[in-house]
């Protein structure tokens, strides 16, 4: 043992020796030197390199935020709890119609009245951190960043509640850095200026939740526990808790409702993601495990509610429609407040929804009041004239794509309304029908819903034009008849409604009835005009370039079409002496400190002349008064000096009506949804009745609006001449004599100067109700003398390759003299053959002639003709004594063989010549 020992104390003395050695003491302290000093140096670049990386990056964020003002206590404090001080909403005069409609439907709450399970689990779900952190969680940051940079597949968020809080209330959802970096900031600022209690009890209000149990959007706690489990957010329990808490990463995700109400079919994610929040309280130590599995096996379905009804939204429609403008108007103001201009909105999209999402927050954070031109009497008149109208029309089915399920199903869809009525001088939107039932179409179908606008285009897009272009006037007259108008099409085009056509009429009886022919004839002839650029003055917003060179567009069939408030609008101009005030409903927009933030200001557009207007107006009197809405005049119960046009869509999915007098106009559509066809024998029917009844329900709130004392007046340079109807120049003396000169009015520049060429005497012969143009042989006693249609004047009506003349001439009793050079009889080349004669007592009978070109038949008593009777008429005669018998005669002169010789009586009786038809 004492060996061992003493082994031990000498390799101990060895060891001290060696470190104790001048040498290796030396060595050491030269290696300590190297490796402090590369130390040092080591430092010294680590520090340098962080305080360069430092600064670029602190130079980056300061770029970032450059723009970003310096926000006050009392600027954030209101961005941030300003979230209920939303806007009033006026009728006209000042007249109250209560708050601005939401997107979500929110109730404030204290936190104090949060149930303690939700609070915990908001926390433990979205910001874990929440009392520790200061506004931001530096390694959060650091790692979204990092995943932004990478592209990482996985996506974890770096937003605590402050930061979630200042991106809901203060900036908008853009993605970038520079959005980020604001966030940042700001939400610093907030932590400097709110306790945690008052941003905690703000991003309860703020945050959205999806749906409520009436398919309505909802935000802040109390609206999501009454509207989702129907309790207050104090009373939640813990599953209930748990599954709102889950809903904000993806409101209308993890919702249990459709827009419909429904409860969801697919109801997985929103219970899975209420696991995970259990979960994470549980990981958190905010419940315990048999809290955490009871909640977790928890049935949460049986706490949904079934639907409500919303008692605040009286005025849908108008609400809606309302917010929209606003909006679109406040877009404008800030945008010019700020430098920018309404060509900068339109040609920078960024911009533009930079600008809706300022509008609408200052919208419903700045507590403005919103004054319309709705008239609340008149309006809601017409929306119980619209609940109560039981002719419509039928249901019909429509498929449609279930959004839960992905699988078709069958709908009912019943026939829609929008109609709308316009103050012509100002532009006011006095009222609207904006649909049968908002909960089931939620479309504005008086200010959203384009349809085509069928023949009430007319008198926009043709017939003003053509009258301004000094093309036509009332009495120009056109061909309705089976024209080729569309181009590489092999067949008539268009046809009328009747399918039938009505030969030569005027611009004023064409438009009285509706034909399409003269229309989309006058239209070709227009074309080069480009017409439809009186439609966009006009505030047709919907227009493509093939609607300037299509002429289908002539009679209302466009590309997309447009709405009720654009085509009632358009006919406002002819009321306004040719002049476009758009229409409006936002009059004005006041802050809370009385300030008008905006005024509407009416800026006519000049369209057309004053002598166009006029004259469109008196053709448009005539459509009223004994045309196609005759029906709704002589329903109305007072008689203003109304101008009117009727509408059918292609296929008859659409029904129209527009009427203007000198003080409104008003318009209506019917339809459906979906291009299905109305019922054609009824359509017009229910249209015009339904026209008459919300007309009358107006009259009834304001008569002196809606039946104004004076009428529409003649401006100067309109005077009345005559005119040929046939050809609508001046009459000649043959148009005279055939009793077809008519007067209308003219503008004094585009008087017809030329002589009516239409005309040319010639003989007819008339078999029944046909009639025929005679021969040079025909015998006189069986024609007439008549006029005929000038050659030279059907090429010029119709063209050349026209081979139907005949259409050409109305079935109206004062033309039944006119003739087509293409009415003739052929004749078949031989004598007739002879008829059979027999007697009855005195009179005698005959049979008819086999031959087809027999024009008469004459009656000899003896050797000597006593009658002539014309084909078509009665194959009798009354005889007296003597001999007799017939003889058939054609176009040509011929003459039949004598019939057998029947003996009357005293055969030596005095013979006496008729002629009979």
């Amino acid at each position: 043992m004492n060996d061992k020992l003493q082994a031990w104390m000498e390799k101990l003395k060895s060891a001290t020796n060696f470190f104790t050695h001048k040498g290796t003491v030396k060595g050491a302290r030269i290696t300590y030197q190297v490796f402090w000093n590369l130390f040092l140096l080591l430092m010294t670049v680590v520090i340098l390199g962080g305080a360069f990386a430092t600064g670029v990056g602190a130079g980056y964020f300061a770029s970032l935020v450059k723009d970003e003002p310096v926000r006050s206590y009392d600027s954030m404090k209101k961005d941030i709890y300003n979230y209920t001080e939303t806007s009033d909403l006026y009728f006209s005069e000042n007249v109250y119609l209560g708050k601005l409609r939401t997107d979500l439907e929110r109730e404030e709450i204290k936190l104090d009245q949060v149930s303690d399970h939700l609070v915990k689990a908001v926390i433990a779900t979205e910001d874990e951190y929440f009392y520790k952190h200061k506004g931001v969680v530096p390694k959060a940051v650091f790692r979204a960043l990092f995943q932004e940079v990478t592209n990482s597949a996985v996506q974890t968020g770096g937003s605590t509640l402050t930061q979630q809080l200042i991106k809901n209330q203060i900036l908008t959802n853009e993605v970038s850095f520079s959005r980020k970096a604001n966030e940042i900031l700001l939400a610093l600022r907030l932590e400097k200026f709110f306790s945690k209690k008052e941003i905690l009890e703000a991003y309860l209000n703020v945050s959205t939740f999806g749906r409520n149990s009436s398919g309505r959007n909802i935000g802040g706690v109390q609206a999501a526990a009454t509207g989702i489990f129907g309790v207050n957010a104090k009373e939640l329990s813990l599953p209930q808790a748990a599954f709102i808490a889950g809903l904000p990463q993806s409101p209308f995700g993890y919702t249990p409702f459709t827009r419909e109400g429904a409860v969801k079919n697919n109801l997985e994610p929103g219970l899975t993601r209420m696991k995970t929040v259990l979960k994470r309280m549980y990981d958190g130590g905010y419940i315990d495990q048999k809290q955490y599995a009871e909640a977790s096996s928890y049935d949460i379905t049986k706490d949904f509610i079934g639907p409500k009804d919303n008692p605040t939204e009286k005025y849908p429609y108008l609400t809606v429609e309302i917010e929209q403008r606003a909006i679109d108007v406040l877009i404008k103001v800030l945008a010019k407040k700020d430098g920018y201009s309404e060509k900068d909105l339109k040609e920078d999209d960024n911009l533009f929804y930079t600008y809706k999402t300022l509008a609408s927050q200052n919208l419903r954070q700045n507590g403005y009041e919103i004054h319309t031109t709705i008239n609340k009497d008149i309006y809601d008149a017409m929306q119980v004239v619209k609940d109560n109208y039981a002719a419509y029309g039928p249901d019909k089915p429509e498929e449609k794509l279930d959004e839960e399920t992905g699988e078709t199903i069958t709908i009912m869809e019943p026939v829609e309304v929008g109609a709308m009525l316009i103050e012509n001088k100002t532009g006011k939107i006095i009222s609207f029908v904006g649909g049968r039932d908002h909960k089931r179409q939620q479309q504005n179908h008086a200010t959203n819903a384009i349809r085509q606008n069928g023949s009430t285009m007319k008198p926009l897009l043709v017939y003003a034009p053509a009258i301004d272009l000094g093309v036509a006037s009332p009495g120009t007259v056109f061909p309705d008849v089976a024209l080729r108008l569309a181009p590489g099409l092999n067949r008539p085009w268009p046809l009328n409604y009747s399918l039938t056509y009505n030969g030569l009429v005027s611009m004023r009886y064409a438009l009285t009835w509706s034909y399409n022919v003269p229309a989309v004839k006058l239209y070709k002839d227009i074309l080069s005009h480009r017409p439809a650029e009186y439609l966009e003055k006009m505030g047709f917003t919907s227009l493509t370039e093939g609607d300037f060179v299509q002429p289908a567009t002539s009679i209302g069939s466009m590309d997309n079409g447009v709405t009720v408030e654009e085509n009632t609008n358009a006919y406002t101009t002819f009321a306004n002496e040719g002049k476009f005030i758009d229409a409006y409903l936002i009059d004005k927009i006041v802050d809370k400190s009385g300030e008008i933030v905006y005024q509407h200001k009416v800026e006519p557009v000049d369209v057309f002349k004053p002598q166009t207007a006029f004259l469109t107006l008196d053709m448009m009197r005539d459509v009223m008064t004994k045309g196609t809405a005759a029906g709704v005049n002589s329903q109305l119960k007072f008689k203003s000096d109304w101008a009117a046009k009727t509408g059918t869509g292609n296929d008859f999915y659409d029904s129209w009506v527009v009427a203007t007098n000198p003080s409104v106009t008003f318009g209506i559509w019917m339809g459906y949804d979906t291009q299905k066809s109305l019922d054609r024998n009824s359509y017009s029917r229910r249209t015009n009745n339904l026209t008459a009844l919300l007309l009358n329900a107006a009259y009834d709130i304001n008569p002196d609006l809606v039946d104004p004392e004076e009428e529409f007046k003649m401006p100067s340079g309109i005077v009345k001449r005559s005119y040929c109807a046939v050809s609508g120049l001046l009459p000649s003396a043959a148009c005279s004599k055939a009793g077809l000169v008519e007067s209308d009015y003219f503008n004094v520049a585009d008087v017809p100067t030329k002589v009516d060429d239409s005309l040319i005497a010639g003989n007819y012969v008339q078999i029944g109700d046909k009639k025929y143009l005679a021969l040079d042989s025909t015998p006189a006693e069986f024609s007439k003398q008549g006029l005929i249609l000038n050659p030279d004047f059907i090429e010029r009506m119709v063209g050349k390759n026209f081979n139907n003349a005949s259409q050409l001439i109305p079935k109206r009793a004062r033309w039944a003299s006119i003739l087509v050079p293409d009415a003739k009889m052929t004749e078949n080349g031989k004598r007739p053959d002879s008829v059979m004669l027999i007697a009855s007592g005195a009179t005698l009978n005959w049979s008819p002639s086999n031959d087809n070109d027999v024009i008469g038949y004459r009656v000899y008593k003896g050797s000597s003709r006593v009658a002539s009777i014309v084909n078509g008429s009665q194959l009798t005669y009354t005889a007296t004594d003597g001999s007799y018998y017939v003889t058939a005669v054609d176009i040509a002169g011929n003459e039949s063989a004598p019939s057998n010789r029947i003996d009357i009586g005293n055969a030596t009786a005095p013979e006496t010549t008729t002629v009979t038809e």
